[in-house]
C-alpha cells in the first residue's frame, strides 16, 4: 500500500478520538448519486423513489447542483461543519452552515473553482455575498433533507448506530489502534500515526487540527471522505457496516397481535410504511378512504409511531424507530 498521507497522534489526540452521526455528511454523496444518473447497486431502490421527487422540486437545477458536482471531486468544506456532539440534528447543522464565516465560504468556493475551472453566476453571487445568500443554500438543503433523507432516516440511523456500537466494542476490547486499523483498507495505524493511502494532499496536525472525528456514512461509497479545516478536528467519513442490506425488503411482520391493540387499519398502515408514502398512495395501496388514512395517520403520528415530511405539495409519512421496534416485538 502506497502511503500518501500520515497524521501523527499525541496522547492528547488519541484521547480526543470520537464518533458522530452527521446528517449533513449524507447530503453531498446522496445528492451526487441522484444527479449522476447511474444505477447504484445498493441504493437503487432509494434512488428510484427519491429522484422523481427531487426533479419535481427543481433541486436538479438549484444551489446544490452547482455546489456538489455530479462527477465527483471537491465539495466545499462549509457544507460539512464539524458535528458539535455525537448526533447533531439536521437543523443544528444547517444553522452551522448558515453561520459559516465569510472568509471560509470564499476560500472554499475558490477551491471549487480551481477544481471545476470556473464558477457559475449563482456561485459567483454567493462568493460576493455569503451572508446574504447562505440562507438560500440552507433552505434548499432543508428541502432536500425532507424529501430525500428524512423519511428514511430511522432506517439509515439504525445502520450508523450499529456501526458505532461495533467500533466502540472493538476499541474497548482491543484498543484504539485496532479500531483505526479496522476502519478501512486504505487506513493503517503504526502506533504513532494514521496512514492514509490514495490521499493526494499531505495531512499534518498543523493543517488538520487536534483529535479525530470518525463519521460512519451510508452514502459515502467504498472510499473515504475527509475534511481538514483547523481549528476543527479532522473529520473522516467512512462506509458504515451493514449498508449493503439497508434497502433489502424485510419480511412482512405478523400483525394479528398488534391489530388487537392498535386496530386493523392502523396496523395495516404501519406495515405499508416499509416505504415512505403519501396519504393518497396509502389509500390506493390499502383500499382505505383518503379521509380514513389521514385520520389514522394523525393518531399514529401523535403516538410517535409515524413521522411526516414535506415533499413539494405532498407530505410523506414514514415509520419511526419506535414503530419498527413495535412491529418487531409483535412478530417475535
Amino acid at each position: 500500500m502506497v502511503v500518501l498521507a500520515e497524521l501523527e497522534f499525541s496522547t492528547s489526540d488519541l484521547s480526543q478520538v470520537r464518533f458522530a452521526v452527521s446528517p449533513m455528511w449524507e447530503i453531498a454523496p446522496s445528492f451526487r448519486l441522484l444527479t449522476s444518473g447511474t444505477a447504484h447497486p445498493i441504493h437503487r431502490p432509494w434512488a428510484d423513489q427519491v429522484r422523481p421527487r427531487m426533479v419535481a422540486a427543481g433541486l436538479d437545477q438549484g444551489w446544490l447542483c452547482e455546489l456538489i458536482p455530479p462527477t465527483g471531486g471537491y465539495v466545499p468544506d462549509f457544507l460539512n461543519p464539524a458535528p458539535a456532539g455525537p448526533a447533531p440534528t439536521p437543523a443544528a447543522e444547517r444553522d452551522a452552515i448558515g453561520a459559516s464565516p465569510t472568509d471560509r465560504v470564499r476560500q472554499d468556493l475558490d477551491h471549487l473553482a480551481r477544481h471545476q475551472g470556473n464558477l457559475g453566476p449563482r456561485l459567483r453571487a454567493l462568493r460576493n455575498d455569503p451572508q446574504g445568500l447562505l440562507a438560500k443554500v440552507t433552505e434548499e438543503i432543508e428541502t432536500y433533507w425532507e424529501l430525500a433523507l428524512a423519511p428514511y432516516w430511522a432506517r439509515i440511523r439504525a445502520v450508523l448506530d450499529a456501526d458505532i456500537l461495533y467500533r466502540a466494542r472493538l476499541a474497548a476490547e482491543h484498543g484504539t489502534g485496532h479500531l483505526l486499523n479496522d476502519l478501512h483498507t486504505a487506513l493503517s495505524w503504526d502506533g504513532n500515526a494514521l496512514r492514509m493511502a490514495r490521499r493526494k494532499q499531505p495531512l499534518t496536525r498543523t493543517t488538520a487540527g487536534t483529535g479525530l472525528l470518525l463519521i460512519p456514512s451510508a452514502f459515502t461509497g467504498p472510499g473515504l471522505r475527509t475534511r481538514t479545516t483547523p481549528p476543527d478536528p479532522p473529520q473522516l467519513a467512512y462506509p458504515a457496516r451493514g449498508v449493503g442490506s439497508l434497502w433489502t425488503k424485510r419480511p412482512v411482520p405478523r400483525t394479528d397481535t398488534l391489530s388487537a391493540v392498535l386496530g386493523r387499519s392502523r396496523t395495516l398502515l404501519l406495515t405499508e410504511l416499509e416505504i415512505p408514502a403519501s396519504t393518497t398512495q396509502l389509500a390506493h395501496r390499502t383500499g382505505l378512504s383518503p379521509a380514513g388514512v389521514s385520520q389514522y395517520l394523525t393518531a399514529l403520528r401523535n403516538a410517535g409511531l409515524v413521522s411526516a415530511h414535506r415533499a413539494g405539495r405532498s407530505v410523506l409519512y414514514a415509520r419511526t424507530t419506535a414503530a419498527a421496534t413495535l412491529l418487531q416485538a409483535a412478530s417475535a
